[in-house]
């Protein structure tokens, strides 16, 4: 017995419950009797082993040239998996597809494999399941680069029937099933290759400045690094509290004083916070410290990294993005101050300064609300207001208020000020930079004032954590920083949403 077509699994149109459930009864049945024909020698539906020798890709590579109807004269073995058929009287055709979206056709006739193997073919494979052919490469009279089969055999029985790959998946099937995404989707396969190409290459222009790649703890017994709110857990082991990190930021900075001068972490953060279609509560995340380095210096690191992992996912620095749209991220980035440019806005000046009175009208007026005490917030939400959107190439954002940037040292020539830096790129926020803080006691004063703010109701604020303290006091030389989300560099790159850019995002 064989089933009927598949057909789209998404919401509009898709295999009812029972349509499913009846396919899935037809294909459990193909399973126990393969199971039943192995016998103790085990196997069947799923056999440990299948005699490959080589790859689908390897073969196109190596016989793509065939022209129609000629045969290469060489035998291999191959296996991937069945995602169109067509079976005719006497001869049987099949589109098996490997793991990186490559495919090649098999054909199984009478005359190579037999009446019985060819039986069992029609009756046994469905799409989906996985089987290895063995036989000699030709080109068919149609010009499609061909198995033609002389054996063949079972490599894993598919139970569930695959969707429809004509049609499109609808967003969230890509998103609950990303296997089914990776298996119908040759952009859901690229996204997981740009990424790789990209954290690569990040790594590989670290090595190139002599940076020192390590890992730091995500449960911690204090949560810091970052304005954000924790998820929180219960160690059995220690009976205490311990928090999902927020960043690697103190730790990294610990190594630093310890005198790994040049160093940097690419990790996963948690932050128990919204999730939209730029922020995910868990996210991968690259901070990296420079001992003798600055806001600028950093910078200039944080632009060759982008630079280089665009020249390793797209081949060139005018990246082009799913929907066809080109971006250009080559040549040297514009470098902006927020306070110049938020008054250049609005035709007023408004400095570190400006009354807190006078930046509540300038809020009311623009409709913003900004459920804040600290001035430098409404300095930060109004510039987003008025001067974010009209950025279009990437551009650095520098000197943020000081009340809203506790870890980062004060500016060396305007009052009211941190060194610190926001990359922006595609509208969004990509990265983050400092000069940082490493005067002790000014850095406990940020903290105390942290504390004042949480214990006030702030989850955000930060809490003082008296062993980073204890590790600045032993001395931290003049270190520039940084940090960037790695699914937001991948957004930057292929014009993706977060959702996409991650391989298995979390879903309700």
């Amino acid at each position: 017995m064989t089933e009927a077509p598949a057909t789209d699994l998404s919401d509009d149109g898709g295999l009812t419950a029972d349509e499913i459930s009846e396919q899935k009864a037809v294909r459990l049945a193909k399973r126990e009797r393969l199971i039943a024909e192995a016998g103790d020698a085990g196997g069947g539906a799923y056999p440990v082993q299948v005699p490959v020798t080589t790859t689908i890709p390897e073969v196109r590579a190596a016989w793509g040239h065939l022209e129609a109807d000629q045969a290469s004269g060489e035998t291999v073995g191959l296996a991937g998996r069945v995602v169109h058929q067509r079976n005719t009287g006497k001869l049987c055709f099949a589109v098996l597809q490997a793991g990186d979206g490559s495919r090649i056709q098999a054909m199984v006739s009478l005359a190579e494999v037999g009446e019985e193997s060819l039986a069992r073919w029609k009756e046994l494979v469905d799409l989906g399941d996985h089987v290895f052919v063995s036989g000699e490469v030709i080109s068919s009279r149609r010009g499609e680069l061909s198995i033609m089969v002389s054996g063949w055999m079972i490599a894993s029985k598919a139970i569930q029937p695959l969707p429809n790959l004509h049609n499109e998946l609808n967003e969230e099937t890509r998103v609950r099933s990303r296997y089914l995404d990776l298996i119908a989707r040759e952009q859901a396969r690229r996204n997981v290759l740009d990424r790789a190409a990209a954290v690569a290459s990040l790594r590989s222009t670290f090595a190139g400045q002599g940076f020192v790649e390590v890992e730091t703890p995500m449960l911690q017994v204090m949560h810091g690094g970052a304005s954000a709110r924790p998820f929180v857990t219960h160690s059995n082991a220690f009976d205490t509290e311990l928090y999902l990190r927020i960043a690697p930021e103190l730790y990294l900075k610990r190594a630093v004083v310890g005198g790994i001068d040049r160093v940097f972490e690419i990790n996963r953060n948690f932050r128990n916070e919204g999730a939209d279609s730029t922020h995910s509560p868990e996210f991968a995340m690259l901070e990296a410290y420079q001992a003798y380095g600055d806001y600028n210096s950093i910078a200039d690191l944080t632009q060759q990294l982008i630079q280089d992992a665009a020249l390793a996912v797209s081949g060139s620095h005018v990246v082009t993005w799913a929907d066809g749209t080109e971006y250009d991220l080559g040549g040297q980035w514009d470098r902006i101050r927020m306070y110049d440019s938020l008054s250049e806005a609005i035709g007023e000046e408004i400095t570190p300064e400006t009354p807190m009175s006078r930046l509540r009208e300038l809020a009311a007026e623009a409709g913003i609300e900004v459920p804040h005490p600290l001035p430098g917030k409404y300095v930060e939400e109004l510039w987003e207001h008025h001067v974010k959107s009209g950025l279009v190439r990437p551009t650095f954002v520098m000197d943020f208020p000081v009340d809203t940037s506790p870890l980062v040292r004060a500016h060396r020539s305007r009052d009211g000020v941190v060194e610190k830096w926001d990359l922006y790129t595609r509208g969004f926020e990509l990265a983050t930079g400092y000069s940082e803080l490493i005067d002790p006691v000014v850095q406990r004063e940020r903290f105390v004032e942290q504390a004042r703010l949480a214990a006030a109701g702030d989850d955000e604020a930060m809490r003082l954590d008296e062993e980073f303290l204890r590790a600045l006091e032993f001395g931290m030389p003049p270190t520039g920083g940084m940090g960037m989300g790695i699914d937001r560099l991948l957004m930057a790159l292929t014009g993706l949403g977060i959702r996409e850019t991650i391989l298995f995002p979390l879903v309700k």
